[in-house]
């Protein structure tokens, strides 16, 4: 049993600028990571801001796109070599912290082409800055990487395990975001903590944190169901996200995050409204004592309540037959995603999954 948590957290209002005599002392000239958003929520001015103050040279990328692919990470790979980077931050959801990492992975390793992503070997990186700006991915505190892989149209993990030296986590950034990316990605951040429980490769300390997280969760679930959404909401929100980043750092993603990938590449649905789906189906799956537990801290009483719940936040799933056989077909060739499910995997368990979230 271990617990190995290398990034420096600082989980506060101001932290970008408050400990930036610390982050912008990784280098003397930073590839900056993110999307059009971070202009709007005020993250970008205040990494710019704290890198002009200490005469730290930079440069953007700000065309991230959602579920980054290979090439646009080779891409701006390129642009960090050309621009002679010793650190890359990354501002935004998940898309850009983990592209920052594959980037940071690839400028380190220059000699390298677009096969190493997907290649065992030294993982030695950049140093790397994550600065969150949304709630549900974690990407701040974990070593993943996902890419979109369109030779084989899905997404995956790259096998390199990339931590980020800091995490700024800051629930100001939130208050510019639309309503739907508040609930999107507040259920990844559920499904993170659902999923790394329910798990054969959790621990007391993953489960602790697991616990606490969705404990959490519950706090923050009547202001996701309203439109009354307070600075404490969204305070709680990003630390709910980091916790959950944390816990699957140690237990990993499972059965919901494997049947995701096919739904955001094949149909264009949101990471995070995509797991959030399969949450009812493998949480009523799981053993009664765990299913209990979990429903619980989440503050729903039973299966019903929880898939009603579900269905509220995202809607439901419409889906045609035939594409749920071939999600189907696809998870159960990934024994990636069926190694750490604590339960019997069959076509039947998965068809329930999609009955449940349709």
């Amino acid at each position: 049993m271990k617990f190995h948590m290398p990034v420096k957290v600082y989980c506060e209002h101001d932290c970008v600028k408050t400990y930036s005599d610390e982050w912008t002392s990784l280098g003397r000239k930073a590839l900056i990571v993110t999307g059009r958003s971070s202009a709007k929520n005020g993250a970008l001015a205040d990494v710019t801001d704290s890198l002009n103050a200490h005469q730290i040279s930079y440069c953007i990328f700000d065309h991230t796109e959602e579920n980054p692919s290979i090439e646009m990470v080779m891409q701006v790979r390129d642009m960090g070599i050309r621009e002679n980077v010793d650190f890359v931050i990354g501002i935004g959801g998940g898309s850009p912290m983990d592209a920052a990492k594959a980037i940071a992975l690839m400028i380190y390793h220059k000699d390298k082409d677009a096969d190493y992503l997907y290649q065992q070997g030294d993982s030695t990186a950049l140093p790397i800055v994550e600065v969150p700006t949304t709630c549900g991915t974690g990407s701040e505190v974990t070593p993943i990487s996902v890419l979109t892989i369109h030779a084989k149209r899905t997404k995956s993990s790259i096998p390199h395990r990339i931590f980020p030296q800091y995490a700024l986590v800051d629930g100001k950034y939130l208050a510019s975001a639309p309503k739907k990316i508040l609930v999107n990605t507040s259920v990844d951040s559920l499904g993170h903590l659902i999923e790394s429980y329910i798990n054969l490769g959790a621990s007391p300390f993953s489960r602790m944190i697991s616990e606490y997280g969705m404990a959490l969760w519950k706090d923050v679930k009547p202001a996701l169901l309203s439109d009354h959404v307070t600075d404490e909401d969204r305070d709680r929100m990003m630390l709910t996200s980091t916790l959950a980043g944390m816990a699957i750092t140690h237990a990993g993603t499972t059965l919901p995050h494997g049947l995701s990938y096919f739904l955001t590449y094949e149909m264009h649905i949101p990471h995070g409204q995509a797991v959030g789906y399969f949450q009812p189906g493998y949480v009523a799956a799981a053993a009664p004592e765990t299913q209990a537990k979990v429903l619980e801290l989440i503050g729903c009483k039973d299966i019903a309540e929880f898939t009603t719940l579900i269905h509220t936040l995202l809607g439901p799933l419409e889906i045609a037959p035939d594409m749920v056989d071939t999600a189907i077909k696809g998870i159960m060739a990934n024994e990636r995603k069926l190694k750490p499910v604590p339960y019997e995997v069959t076509e039947e368990t998965l068809r329930k999954f999609f009955e449940m979230a349709m």
